[in-house]
């Protein structure tokens, strides 16, 4: 292990000489200098400063000002401020500057000790202690993987996955992150034979989880009340993950009052799942009801343009007396600007419904361009751009305006997203359907291991185009290719973000209802 480089400032640091050499003897490396300025200068020519110890009553730059600059180029450097000052003000302005700790003269060298094992050895240990309780927990998961869940079980299962996903990213547990990568891919080929067993049946009868169908019956009517507005929050390809990522950013205006989940139907494509929502049916029951707002997938006509439409269908079949509502499709910046500007209006409705387009965008603009793919490269930085966008959207900057006012707020979904890593040769006509992760067509050839093959469309509620159309869906992370120019979209796809598929991210969806504090 290198040894860790320590800048001390202080203009008597000939007094320091026992607790230089406690260090050394420690094994850290200790660079000295007995002015403010002297240790700006030592930070800007040495990059491998790990942590510097700022003398606050310095004479001519104070440790304050010395402080400033610093932290001004050096963000990310721990800075600890020793000071004889115990004034609070002057704790206050350093803290406000983030120091990483601070400590009060006179100092004993174990102080100083306790302090580096602090600020510099606390990731090392957290990452030691997550890793070792990942591995204990590694073989249970295994098991329950392997053990003929339910569609129950498998929810707490994805979630657990998630959960330590999400402490490896905070520790740094790369080889560990490797191992639970591996152990998701394995999780997912469960969950595809689990599917391919029970989406029929579930499809027929009503013992299966609550589907995208039957989400505003079960999930968002119930929650109505005549005297609480609600607002339902869709944003479109939501991950689990997504939602845990901007969970923390909305906890400080909003209380959780329930977190649930729903699957969504097959094909996991906006299409599908979010008209489904919308008219309260699957695919094929709105092709036959309803057949001028169904489009097929190779029409040019957009495929999403009469939710409105669909759900004031569902709402009248469902309510006798009539409810006041609106719906809004947020899919550009003047759009989303109108949303900031009109949000308390929405009040004054029994139920608004927003579908927000932004993380359907990312995910398809991803595939498309280089710097986005560079920007979110894998499942921790996708998880890291969504925080960054919300946390800096119109669509926050709407929410924040209604803390404090009387009503809930439904945040869901219509499918989830994964990340492809698998090509798997299909052939088909030219009418058969571009999707990367779903196919439609008359003619179609592949690889039967890695796909669920659905021969009678009615059978899974999908609309049929022609006698003999059948679908096919990519399990875990396929994603299917034509053998023209096979090695190029293989590459041009291979770690992109795709959904319509069968995998955990795709189908297991968040439905939360919250209230403002």
């Amino acid at each position: 292990m290198e040894k860790i480089n320590i800048l001390w400032a202080d203009d008597e640091i000939e007094r320091l000489k026992p607790h230089l050499k406690f260090l050394e003897n420690k094994d850290y490396h200790v660079i000295t200098v007995t002015n403010g300025h002297d240790a700006i200068d030592e930070v800007r020519s040495n990059r491998d400063i790990d942590v510097i110890f700022l003398d606050e009553s310095m004479p001519g730059l104070t440790g304050l000002e010395t402080l400033s600059t610093i932290k001004q180029e050096f963000p990310n450097i721990p800075v600890v401020m020793i000071t004889k000052n115990e004034a609070e003000n002057v704790m206050e302005e350093a803290i406000g500057a983030q120091i990483s700790d601070y400590l009060i003269k006179p100092v004993n060298p174990m102080q100083i000790l306790l302090t580096l094992k602090k600020i510099i050895e606390s990731k090392a240990l957290v990452e030691d202690k997550v890793n070792a309780d990942y591995q204990q927990e590694f073989r249970n998961l295994m098991m329950e993987i392997q053990g003929g869940l339910d569609f129950e079980e498998w929810v707490e299962v994805y979630k657990k996955l998630i959960n330590w996903e999400l402490k490896l990213d905070q520790s740094g547990g790369e080889q560990m992150g490797e191992i639970l990568s591996m152990q998701k891919e394995q999780a997912n080929n469960e969950f595809s034979k689990f599917i391919e067993k029970n989406y029929i049946d579930w499809i027929k009868d009503e013992d299966g989880p609550i589907m995208s169908d039957k989400l505003m019956r079960e999930k968002i009517f119930p929650n109505l009340d005549k005297d609480i507005p609600t607002i339902f929050l869709l944003l479109d390809n939501l991950r689990y993950d997504q939602w845990e990522t901007i969970k923390p950013i909305l906890l400080d205006n909003f209380k959780i009052e329930q977190e649930d989940y729903f699957y969504s139907i097959l094909p996991t494509s906006t299409q599908y799942s979010r008209n489904a929502i919308f008219a309260g049916m699957l695919p094929s029951d709105i092709e036959k009801h309803y057949k001028q707002y169904w489009v097929y997938d190779n029409q040019k006509e957009g495929k999403n343009n009469y939710e409105k439409e669909l759900l004031d269908l569902q709402i009248k079949r469902t309510f006798r007396e009539e409810i006041k509502t609106d719906y809004i499709k947020v899919t550009n910046v003047g759009v989303a600007k109108e949303l900031n500007d009109n949000i308390q209006n929405y009040l004054n409705n029994d139920l608004t419904v927003i579908v927000y387009n932004f993380i359907d965008f990312l995910s398809h603009a991803r595939t498309e361009m280089e710097v986005l793919k560079e920007l979110a490269s894998d499942e921790k930085a996708y998880r890291s751009i969504t925080k960054s966008w919300f946390e800096n959207s119109s669509l926050w900057s709407a929410l924040k305006k209604l803390e404090g006012k009387n009503f809930q707020l439904i945040i869901g979904t219509d499918h989830g997203t994964i990340r492809v890593a698998q090509p798997s040769r299909v052939v088909g006509d030219r009418d058969t359907t571009t999707n990367l992760r779903y196919k439609e067509g008359r003619n179609l050839q592949y690889e039967r291991k890695d796909v669920l093959e659905i021969k009678k469309p009615e059978q899974a509620g999908l609309p049929t185009p022609n006698l003999s159309s059948k679908y096919i869906f990519a399990k875990d992370n396929k994603y299917f290719l034509y053998p023209n120019n096979y090695n190029h979209f293989k590459k041009h796809y291979q770690d992109t973000f795709q959904h319509g598929g069968i995998s955990l991210e795709e189908i297991i969806c968040p439905i939360i209802l919250l209230k403002s504090k």
